[in-house]
């Protein structure tokens, strides 16, 4: 029987108004946890990345704060409450590897569906939801794409269309499993730049990534973890040799850490 302990990494004070709070989550397999007692607050208006070695939970973790996965211990408050009550506030861009692409629906269906909440199943779609829709694809360069479709694009466009369904969902909290990966450079600025614009706007992005040497560039805050959490806070204090090698041990060669706890950004 998987034993859980209370995390004692954690040396912040919860926010009960954070745009997500976690406290003591623990995910498991059979009896193999892949997250096990984690701590975690988000700061508002801020994006954060969830950085880990490969199997250290940060895609399960995410699923896991949306209840996709089911967590064996622990809490998780979203702007102070349970997701059941903020639900609406929350949009979601799962990995694209993970989705049914060859589905046979447009890009601007997919789009749509970001506004489910308030076209409901059987919702009649009026001018001015596609008005929405089509700017929500103008922010990410794909209204030329709206009829075509989605399986007939190339990745970096269908990240992009998730990301316009994500905008379509007018949220606070933006969560994001590794949207940067296997797309083109061009795909990449555009992304980041949405997200960017998020947070002007004063929405909070969270970003399960996997390029360390982009992190510097991109976020303002880092979430370290391996299974366990490691440590948190803003890139510059928590980017570090020493964290690194607590994330990753021997899974970066030294000279790795070194050179990516040392860059300027």
């Amino acid at each position: 029987m998987l034993r859980v302990v209370q995390s004692q990494a954690n040396d912040t004070t919860a926010d009960p108004a954070a745009p997500l709070s976690i406290r003591g989550l623990t995910v498991s397999y059979g009896q193999k946890p892949a997250v096990f007692s984690v701590d975690f607050t988000a700061r508002a208006g801020r994006m954060t990345a969830i950085v880990g070695p490969n199997g250290a939970g940060k895609s399960t973790l995410l699923k896991a704060v949306l209840g996709i996965e089911t967590a064996v211990a622990g809490q998780v408050r979203v702007f102070g409450a349970d997701l059941s009550m903020q639900r609406h506030r929350v949009a979601y861009v799962p990995q694209r590897a993970s989705v049914d692409w060859d589905f046979p629906t447009r890009v601007i269906d997919v789009v749509l569906g970001g506004l489910y909440r308030e076209l409901g199943l059987l919702g009649r779609v009026r001018k001015h939801h596609m008005d929405y829709a089509r700017d929500c694809l103008s922010r990410v360069g794909m209204e030329e794409f709206e009829g075509r479709q989605i399986g007939q694009l190339s990745g970096g466009q269908q990240q992009r269309v998730f990301l316009a369904r994500a905008l379509a969902q007018n949220a606070d909290l933006y969560l994001l499993d590794e949207p940067f990966a296997g797309v083109d450079a061009a795909t990449e600025r555009a992304i980041v730049a949405v997200l960017k614009g998020l947070k002007a706007e004063g929405r909070t992005v969270i970003v399960v990534h996997h390029d360390l040497s982009t992190l510097r560039d991109y976020f303002d805050d880092v979430w370290l973890i391996s299974t366990r959490r490691v440590a948190e806070g803003p890139v510059k204090e928590v980017f570090t040799e020493a964290n690194l090698r607590a994330t990753y041990g021997g899974r970066l060669a030294p000279a790795q850490i070194d050179m990516l706890s040392r860059q300027d950004g």
